[in-house]
């Protein structure tokens, strides 16, 4: 608009000039359309002076009804509406000077230069915060053993100064832990399992620069900060404490002046602004149950499950480095397991270390009902397979049915209870309780909500035993 404002002001200053009536005309329906155009430019962005202004200067200017002001008084008001146009020029001028101002000021900042102990990562090789770990491109022989056979001394060094102290070798041990190591990939046979190795050199792998790796020979990182390349992709600055047997420096010392300059540090970063807090986690009225279904299909993981499963899956579960080095050290191949049901209802997963799923009977029942619809069963459905669901309960109550069984064979057949959802989130705590989600949700109930909930295990990995199945 800035440019149409000295246009229309050139316009009107010529006015003062003898023109033809064909100008004077010309400017008359030039001013209608642009004063209207910019009194509706302003009405969007709530000016209401200038929205009347301009209006007002609309129906003067329009030729249809002429007001009549005689040539002196319309000079006069050509040359104010011509200032009034040149004001609003410079106003957005400098409006738009400011906004770019503010922009440039706003603009990230580079990334400063690298002071001499930081070097950066790619963002698999960042840290969880508070966590320090021991890295090392060459041996230090005596460092170790005294890691190893001392670990409560770096343990309480990392309590006094606020962090968790990693050194692999000895987090190794405690992830070879065989019920860890087999939650995560159930298929490894113990010999397996004592393969996985890890070394004090693993997280230099992910240096940005791979001749970095040279200048950190022994000692602790920690990731100060994230931060955006030059290539686009985010990165971690760890900064580098080296810590050294063969040093002039006590080991205690050592270790009491890298928290103090860890401390000192963190104390800048805070004034600069520069830390990081955060790290990186319509249904048919018939059918309530559906409604309240929790699908894993749809997002929800294992935090979805009853208190009970939840406190068996926390003790497997780890933190920071510890997690990631799972992740990278054992990569899940979906390696699914065949499945048998034996003759006395046992359920057993022979390629997974001859594993038994446990259930209590009724959920055990309602997984052998899935289990023999491959196609699925929609919710609302389930009172058409309660005589089905009844008889599967009997083969697991052969001295008959109560009353209370009959009930709650018909709650948990009936899509108006949340019972099926409870014998669900029972099924699913019963596998990703024995093993990860990653490949349990192909032996669990599962589906998207209004459709039919299904096994998607493949039918041909299931071995019935029993005389019916």
């Amino acid at each position: 608009m800035k440019q149409v404002y000295l246009f229309l002001a050139a316009m009107l200053l010529l006015c003062l000039a003898p023109m033809p009536y064909g100008y004077f005309m010309l400017v008359r329906y030039a001013m209608m359309i642009a004063c209207g155009a910019i009194a509706y430019q302003y009405y969007l962005r709530n000016k209401v002076i200038a929205t009347w202004v301009f209006g007002a200067l609309a129906v003067l200017f329009q030729p249809i009804y002429k007001i009549a002001l005689g040539r002196t008084l319309w000079n006069v008001v050509d040359i104010i509406v011509a200032l009034l146009m040149v004001a609003l020029f410079i106003l957005e001028w400098r409006q738009k000077q400011k906004i770019f101002i503010t922009k440039k000021s706003n603009a990230p900042e580079r990334q400063p230069a690298l002071e001499e102990n930081q070097f950066v990562f790619r963002l698999n090789g960042k840290l969880a915060p508070n966590e320090l770990l021991y890295v090392a491109s060459e041996e230090d022989k005596e460092l170790n053993e005294l890691f190893e056979k001392n670990p409560e001394l770096i343990e309480g060094w990392g309590q006094m100064i606020g962090f968790h102290v990693v050194y692999l070798p000895l987090l190794m041990k405690r992830l070879a832990d065989k019920r860890v190591l087999q939650y995560r990939s159930p298929y490894l046979s113990d010999a397996e399992l004592k393969e996985v190795a890890i070394g004090n050199d693993f997280l230099l792998q992910y240096l940005d620069n791979p001749k970095d790796k040279d200048k950190l020979r022994h000692g602790f990182i920690r990731t100060e900060n994230i931060h955006r390349g030059d290539d686009g992709k985010d990165k971690a600055t760890n900064r580098f404490y080296p810590l050294s047997s063969n040093s002039g420096e006590s080991i205690t010392d050592q270790l009491h002046r890298i928290g103090k300059q860890i401390a000192t540090e963190d104390s800048q970063l805070k004034l600069t602004g520069r830390t990081f807090d955060d790290w990186g986690d319509s249904m048919p009225e018939d059918s309530l149950a559906d409604a309240q279904f929790n699908s894993q299909s749809e997002g929800e993981n294992t935090e979805d499950l009853m208190e009970e499963v939840r406190v068996r899956i926390a003790k497997l579960r780890q933190r920071g480095i510890a997690e990631y080095l799972l992740e990278q050290l054992i990569h899940p191949d979906n390696r699914l397991s065949k499945m048998v049901i034996t003759q006395d209802y046992r359920i057993l997963l022979p390629d997974y270390n001859d594993m038994e799923i446990k259930m209590e009977p009724l959920v055990k029942a309602v997984y052998l009902l899935f289990l023999k619809h491959p196609e699925g069963i929609v919710f609302k459905h389930l009172p058409d397979y309660r005589k089905e669901l009844t008889n599967l309960y009997i083969g697991l109550r052969p001295t008959g049915l109560t009353e209370k069984a009959l009930q709650s064979i018909e709650d948990v057949t009936n899509p108006l209870l949340n019972s099926i959802n409870e014998k669900c989130a029972r099924i699913r705590g019963a596998f990703v309780g024995q093993f990860d989600d990653h490949m349990a949700r192909h032996y669990y109930i599962d589906g998207l909500r209004g459709e039919a909930k299904k096994i998607s295990l493949p039918r041909d990995l299931v071995v019935w035993e029993l005389s019916d199945g």
